[in-house]
């Protein structure tokens, strides 16, 4: 299965697993649409070489027959529930631990960036392993929230005491928001809207990138990408593409829990499902910074 990541191109569920529709090759004579999780108009089983998988349903979602070893929703809660503990548990403990007042913040923020990058190396790694490896998904998930926990501590500091909280909430109503909308199919995963989303992420990266080396050579916001109007503008982009790429996760995760991908990839999905989260409630904070800073 492709990627939904909005940050880079992971992988999706392990290849070589000997469950087909999980990076693995379509078997011969099988439709060209077929192979394509997201393709519209076929009622061909995009995993035909799955002996567990049953024929397409109107909504394209089978259901595969109980067996023990198979991934679970359940399976998947628990595992975001952990990933997410770690973030939450790292972040507060940054709070706590790195304080944010002028004599120390240049060293608390040295260590935010520094666990920021441990993390994008850990996620990385993860990415390239043919198989979830627990330990870099755990590991990824405490660097990440030691950078959330001083990013978030200095906007609370410096901006306004209620803006993280709101940022949370904020963060807990699209990801609401989206799951309803998928479970009542107002939200319909297609070929169409994976490229669309796909094509939109690749493009809103790349000028924030742009924004980022004209920030650090010149001086200043950049482009003014992330600051004022044009910052409330793209700040909303990337809350959008953030619910997109919620959606797609939670394709991901049926499409597993249908095809009976087998446990431990429950935690590519808890993993997916992190970063996505926490792509949301950076946007959200910062987006949340410029609306309380204009005040």
């Amino acid at each position: 299965m492709r990627s939904s990541n909005p940050v880079f191109s992971r992988r999706g569920f392990s290849r070589d697993n000997g469950y087909a529709g999980f990076n693995a090759p379509p078997q011969a004579g099988a439709a060209t649409a077929g192979a394509n999780p997201y393709a519209q108009g076929t009622t061909a089983n995009p995993y035909a070489t799955n002996p567990y998988a049953q024929q397409d349903t109107q909504y394209g979602v089978p259901q595969a027959p109980a067996r023990s070893g198979a991934m679970t929703i359940d399976d998947v809660v628990t595992r975001t529930a952990i990933t997410l503990g770690t973030v939450v548990l790292g972040a507060a403990l940054a709070w706590w631990m790195l304080p944010v007042d002028p004599a120390n913040l240049g060293k608390s923020y040295g260590i935010a960036i520094g666990a920021a990058l441990v993390a994008f190396v850990l996620s990385l790694v993860q990415s390239f392993k043919r198989k979830p490896v627990p330990a870099l998904i755990i590991a990824y998930a405490a660097f990440e929230g030691v950078f959330l926990g001083v990013i978030s501590s200095a906007v609370s500091t410096y901006i306004g005491p209620g803006v993280v909280m709101q940022a949370v909430m904020g963060t807990m109503c699209v990801f609401a928001g989206v799951l309803v909308a998928y479970k009542m199919r107002w939200i319909r995963v297609t070929r169409r809207f994976y490229g669309f989303v796909m094509a939109a992420a690749m493009g809103f990266m790349l000028l924030m990138m742009v924004n980022l080396l004209f920030a650090v050579f010149g001086g200043g916001d950049g482009l003014g990408f992330r600051s004022g109007g044009l910052g409330i503008l793209f700040g909303v982009i990337g809350i959008i593409l953030g619910a997109c790429f919620l959606a797609l996760d939670f394709k991901q995760v049926e499409d597993g829990v249908a095809y009976g991908a087998p446990r431990e990839e429950s935690w590519l999905a808890a993993f997916g499902l992190t970063m996505t989260l926490v792509w949301i409630y950076l946007e959200m904070l910062r987006l949340l910074s410029i609306l309380n800073g204009d005040d």
